[in-house]
This record gives structure tokens, sequence and C-alpha cells, in this order.
């Protein structure tokens, strides 16, 4: 049974193929709970719904300094984000409860961050969110991806561990480092049926997202949850 995905109306994706029209990653999820997820790539019109989103983190939810304090400096990074990164967003009945990216689109290791709605973290839509910006880093033949993560934060450091991201530096915040031209990159883009069965997957070329090649520093954070 294969799901065109403009169109598939199933859920138990145990039998999808996939299709040449699929997104690199499916982007049906079912979290620990049995909630029902759509991850899908972000536009700027998603802005006001993320600003909504982040206004719901509080100190303890931010790291080195992101998302931004104020609304107008959330309103502008958010902006940035959305103009100058490869952007997704985890959503429940329409409403955006998780976002990640990779930025700057145009190098060859971009970097990686990853939030969560506080109220939301600890059902594996941050790891699923991540294997979304690998999938689509790996089909925008990126050479590999890094991220910066505070030491003590031991639940993202865990996550970004079970993802493939190995420790490449000590100093200071810890940074991790993920190459794409390992297993995860291809496992990451196989069809339900693939990833779920015990069969071998079915080949087929993902069609890459068009990036905007805007150069960009990009956000020196990274924070998960599992």
């Amino acid at each position: 049974m294969s799901h065109d995905a403009t169109a598939c109306d199933g859920w138990d994706g145990s039998e999808c193929e996939g299709t040449v029209h699929c997104p690199p990653r499916c982007p049906r999820f079912v979290d620990k709970q049995g909630a029902r997820w759509t991850i899908r790539p972000a536009v700027r019109e998603d802005a006001a719904a993320l600003a909504e989103m982040y206004e719901g983190f509080g100190t303890a939810d931010r790291a080195q300094g992101l998302p931004p304090v104020t609304r107008s400096r959330r309103a502008d990074w958010i902006e940035t984000m959305l103009a100058d990164g490869s952007n997704v967003v985890a959503e429940r009945n329409g409403e955006p409860f998780g976002h990640a990216m990779y930025t700057p689109t145009d190098a060859a290791r971009p970097e990686l961050a990853v939030f969560v709605y506080p109220e939301m973290q600890g059902r594996g839509v941050g790891t699923e969110l991540c294997r979304h910006v690998i999938a689509d880093a790996a089909a925008g033949s990126r050479e590999g991806l890094e991220l910066h993560v505070e030491s003590g934060n031991r639940v993202a450091r865990s996550v970004y561990r079970s993802v493939g991201f190995e420790l490449a530096d000590r100093r200071g915040d810890l940074r991790m480092t993920l190459d794409l031209d390992g297993p995860i990159a291809t496992e990451v883009r196989w069809p339900p049926f693939a990833r779920e069965g015990s069969a071998e997957p079915i080949p087929r070329e993902p069609i890459p997202r068009e990036p905007i090649p805007i150069g960009f520093d990009g956000p020196r954070v990274a924070t998960g949850d599992d």
C-alpha cells in the first residue's frame, strides 16, 4: 500500500512504502502517548503561531538566550529563522508545539536547533523533529550537521546521541556533530514500511526542498526532549 503525501489519510503507516512525491521523511508521527502529529515544513505564515507558542517558554526552557525573552526580539528571531533556515514544525490539530531548523541553508555543515513546547516534552516530539531535520539536510546534500548544547542539559544530550550526534568539543557549551555520509542519513528517510517492518526499504529518490540561500551565522543553541 503506497500513499501520496498530499492525499495520505492513514495513520497506520506499517504498510506504507512511500512514493516519489513524499517529503524526505513521512510527516505522520504518533507520540509516546498515542497522540497524532504532523511534522511539516514551516512557512513564513507560521510566524504568528510560532510567536504564540514561544510565549509559553519560561526561563528554565531557554538555552543560550533562545528563544529571546522580549516579544519584539522573538519576532525578529523567528522571521530570521524562517527566512534563512530550513524549518519544520510539529503540530496537532493545526497548532504548532514544536519547531526545529538547520541554518544557514547554504552551509556544508549547518547548525541544528530544536524547541518543544514545555508541556509537550517527554513525548518523543523533539526526537522526531531532529530526524526530520537530518532527513531534510541529507536530501539537501549537506555534508553534516552540528549543534551546541549546555553541558548540564542531559535530556537534550541524550536525544542528540540517540539520533547519531557525537561529542566533538567540550570547551564551554558542548559541540556535537553528525556526518551525513553514514547510515543515519539513509535510515531517517526510509518509509514507514521499512522503518517499522522487517522488509528492506523501497529505493526512492526524495524530492529535496528548495532552501533560501541566505548567509547567516546560525543559532548556537540546541534544546530538545526525549
